[in-house]
């Protein structure tokens, strides 16, 4: 089923509402006070792209992007500055690296704030199937793990100072962080670095489950308890999991140091039966692809068993209340945003308690390139994340080309579109060759219509929804109603839909209905890369298999897919598609978020890991109905089959024998009702053209992105791309995006405040040297942190002028402080970008 994006905001408008103003008018208001940021940028930019004489090229710049595998950040820099590759598509955070960089003639580079690192525990237990004790089995020593690591000490040992201490999925850079700064202070200061405690408290829970220390070093059963650290060693993480694998040393464990790259680990903890105890922790990395205006999802992609098709991720077992929190804040079942920060918080104290994983750093990252090669670059993800990579790469002033990029690895897991390679390396592939229908702004996470005309939103009067751009056009309303032909669920045996009229005659109502509109031209100016053109049949599939995978009764059924299914269905009230020419596809749900152009559903053909062209799920799914070949790895471990891969490995030859029989019968897929979608003589059509793809290419990795991918070398690790040619967009429609406005904050004030007296402190707020603009802030505010380690006080920096806010401590506020060092911290959120910008100021307290 296709939901709303997880990226939402909830910032303020920019302009207040006035008596008898409604929230339309306020976002159109808004959008016709001129400023220079982000969104006027592209908008002043594709105006002028047309009547200027731009270039008419369309599809990529480069003619050829060449992939290949480096996973030394060392000699990747050195490959640089000789010229042997371009780009280094990884997240740096090496100290001694970026003054090389930054020293380098020949050398530049992108920074970006989305890169953090955790450990993973396995949660199995208390034994493994051979009679091992598991001690991360019991969510009381996971949880006291928060308290054995020292955070600052990996910060500045280990990274260099290229990173900041994190307790939580939620990116410190990102604005959830900062609307709940308050709540996550007193959070940070109850989970503090305490090595003492937290090795009384492993101890206590150690006794119960009858392991006793001997000589020092805790026993089993008789038997040293070991705890295996699974160490990636292509970065700073290498240092991470030998200082943790110390630290349990320290505290009685004995240790086995597993070093491993992310492909040598991925079947170790991602794919593993965690029951086997192949490793007790993996210093785990991940990166936020696009800037997350909302990081509600977090809690469902990092805790319950749903967030990943994964035999790890399905031997979590959370509290029932922790489930029902991120459900609703998945699915923004909330009416206020107060009623939102009540379960964010609570979502981040079950995270605490249940610690499946313990977040470490958030890092501040670098993205290395040659000078000349001119890319755009996601604020969070940098190039490797990003969507906009593929058409803005280009040598500076050349049309055409050839570029060359390292990644730090390739092809680390099997690619296929539903349940395939999750990793950020073979994603910066596979998104130079697919395209959704709308685009993420790099700096705000604001989606722009990239395939869609236009788009209409209603949603349930009272409902905290807004808008910023004019390409959606929002209505409240008191009730929406949904039609009775609606689709609702998927019958797997009578292979049809369920109408609303039929599973609610009593009638169904939603939170929110979605209307997009594509171009009438749709169907004819794009088209997959073999050829085939895109059609009504490619986006009625999606509207099938999330609902097919999910039954028991299906012959593709995967057990793996009915947590996320269920979730789904919980908000999902049905899709509708009230014309095919041009195509219109109407959506019902309950669930929204909080920015009205990230509450779009489209339905377009590209599920989580990659495009879904009908023909080609068509092979995958009769390859997985014989079960000779399956798309999620916790299916390929349950039947001990191969894990599908469309680009590489055994699953090839799979594949080509189910497309010869397929094209043999020219059999459609859920023919019974597809068929009405699909004539056979489209299917004819396109068989014969994944026919001749694969006789050309050697895989079935097609998509309708600007490069297709022209030849995969496992072996060698190299993936070639090509300028695909039919590709309808010019060239140079997302070429520049103005400089990030990131906001530069000081604080100034009393270095000591007596109690009981007032004091004032000065917030400047600047970027690029000049006072930054009140109209382009969301908000400017504070907390105070007490000697004691408590947040005292916290509200709203009152404007001075332009660049300049106040905060004023009162007689009351300061004669609550104890005696001691204190601390305020300003916050800043700006409109242009989505990274708050806080500062800390020390001051002393005397009586």
């Amino acid at each position: 089923m296709n939901g709303t994006f997880s990226f939402v905001d909830v910032g303020e408008s920019e302009v207040g509402i006035t008596a008898g103003q409604s929230q339309q008018e306020v976002s159109f208001l808004s959008l016709k006070k001129w400023r220079w940021t982000p969104v006027f940028a592209l908008a002043l930019v594709l105006a002028l792209s047309l009547t200027v004489g731009a270039q008419t090229r369309t599809g990529a710049w480069l003619d050829e992007v060449v992939f290949v595998r480096e996973p030394n950040q060392a000699q990747a820099i050195t490959r640089l500055e000789v010229g042997d590759i371009h780009l280094y598509a990884d997240t740096l955070s090496n100290a001694a690296l970026f003054q090389r960089v930054e020293a380098s003639p020949f050398l530049t580079y992108n920074l970006s704030f989305g890169s953090y690192t955790e450990l993973t525990f396995n949660p199995y237990g208390p034994e493994f199937q051979d009679g091992r004790l598991n001690p991360f089995s019991v969510p009381r020593i996971r949880e006291a793990m928060n308290m054995l690591v020292d955070r600052d000490y990996v910060v500045n040992e280990i990274y260099g100072g290229l990173a900041v201490p994190k307790l939580f999925a939620t990116n410190s850079a990102f604005p959830d962080y900062a609307r709940y700064a308050a709540a996550a202070t007193a959070l940070e200061l109850q989970y503090a670095y305490d090595p003492v405690k937290a090795e009384q408290i492993i101890s206590e829970e150690m006794e119960k489950l009858g392991a006793a220390k001997v000589n020092g070093v805790w026993h089993y059963k008789g038997q040293p308890v070991e705890i295996i650290v699974l160490i990636r060693i292509e970065d700073e993480r290498l240092a991470l999991g030998d200082y943790v694998a110390t630290l349990l040393e320290d505290i009685g464990f004995v240790t086995q140091r597993l070093y491993r790259t992310a492909a040598e680990a991925s079947p170790l903890w991602i794919a593993a039966d965690p029951s086997l105890g192949l490793m007790h922790i993996y210093t785990g990395g991940w990166i936020s692809t696009a800037i997350a205006r909302d990081t509600s999802y977090n809690f469902t992609q990092f805790y319950m068993p749903q967030g990943q098709a994964s035999p790890l991720w399905e031997a979590l077992t959370p509290p029932e209340e922790f489930v029902e929190i991120a459900r609703r804040l998945e699915h923004n079942v909330f009416s206020t945003l107060e009623e939102r920060e009540e379960l964010f918080v609570k979502g981040w104290e079950y995270a605490l308690k249940d610690s499946n994983r313990i977040w470490i750093v958030d890092r501040q990252s670098f993205t290395p390139r040659r000078y000349g090669v001119q890319v755009a670059a996601d604020m969070a993800a940098s190039v490797q994340g990003s969507w906009l990579w593929a058409p803005t790469l280009r040598w500076e002033g050349q049309v055409g080309g050839s570029m060359t990029i390292a990644l730090p690895n390739t092809l680390v897991e099997p690619w296929n579109p539903i349940a395939g390679s999750n990793w950020v390396f073979d994603s910066m592939v596979q998104r130079g060759t697919a395209e959704d229908a709308v685009v993420l702004d790099p700096y705000t996470g604001l989606a722009y219509p990239r395939r869609i005309e236009r788009a209409e939103l209603y949603i349930q009067e009272g409902l905290p929804v807004g808008k910023t751009l004019d390409w959606v056009d929002l209505y409240f309303v008191d009730e929406i109603v949904v039609p009775e032909d609606t689709w609702y669920e998927w019958d797997p045996v009578e292979q049809r839909f369920i109408t609303v009229g039929e599973k609610f005659p009593e009638g169904l109502t939603a939170l929110r209905k979605s209307v997009v509109y594509y171009p009438e031209d749709l169907f004819d100016t794009v088209k997959w890369h073999d050829g085939s053109p895109i059609s009504v049949g490619d986006f009625v599939i999606g509207m099938i298999y999330g609902h097919e995978r999910a039954k028991e009764e299906s012959a593709i059924y995967d057990q793996s897919a009915v947590p996320a299914y269920q979730s789904g269905m919980s908000v999902f009230k049905g899709v509708r598609i009230t014309s095919t020419q041009p195509l219109v596809i109407e959506v019902y749900s309950d669930a929204y978020a909080l920015d009205a152009e990230l509450s779009v559903s489209t339905y377009w053909p590209q599920d989580t890991y990659g495009p879904t062209p009908w023909h080609t799920l068509a092979v995958m799914f009769s390859a997985e109905a014989s079960q000779e070949a399956v798309m999620s790895a916790a299916k390929a471990s349950l039947l001990n089959t191969d894990w599908l891969s469309l680009v590489s490995g055994p699953t090839l030859d799979v594949l080509k024998r189910h497309l010869d029989n397929l094209r043999a019968s020219n059999s459609i897929p859920f023919g019974n009702f597809l068929s009405q979608y699909i004539s056979a003589e489209e299917a004819a059509e396109r068989y014969a053209n994944l026919t001749r793809w694969y006789q050309e290419k050697g895989h079935f990795w097609i998509g309708t992105g600007p490069f297709y991918l022209d030849s995969v070398h496992p072996v060698e690790g190299t993936l070639v791309l090509k300028r695909y040619e039919g590709y309808p967009d010019r060239a140079d429609r997302w070429d520049i995006f103005a400089e990030p406005m990131y906001a530069d904050l000081e604080v100034e004030g009393p270095a000591r405040v007596r109690q009981g007296q007032t004091a004032r402190f000065d917030l400047w707020v600047t970027f690029d040297g000049e006072p930054y603009a009140s109209d382009l802030i969301s908000d400017v505010s504070f907390l105070v942190v007490s000697s004691a380690g408590e947040v005292t006080v916290s509200g709203k920096a009152e404007y001075v002028a332009e660049g300049l806010y106040e905060v004023v401590l009162s007689g009351d506020d300061t004669a609550a402080l104890p005696v001691g060092a204190s601390q305020i911290v300003g916050i800043v959120v700006p409109i242009p970008v989505a990274k708050p910008t806080m500062v800390p100021a020390s001051f002393v307290v005397t009586p």
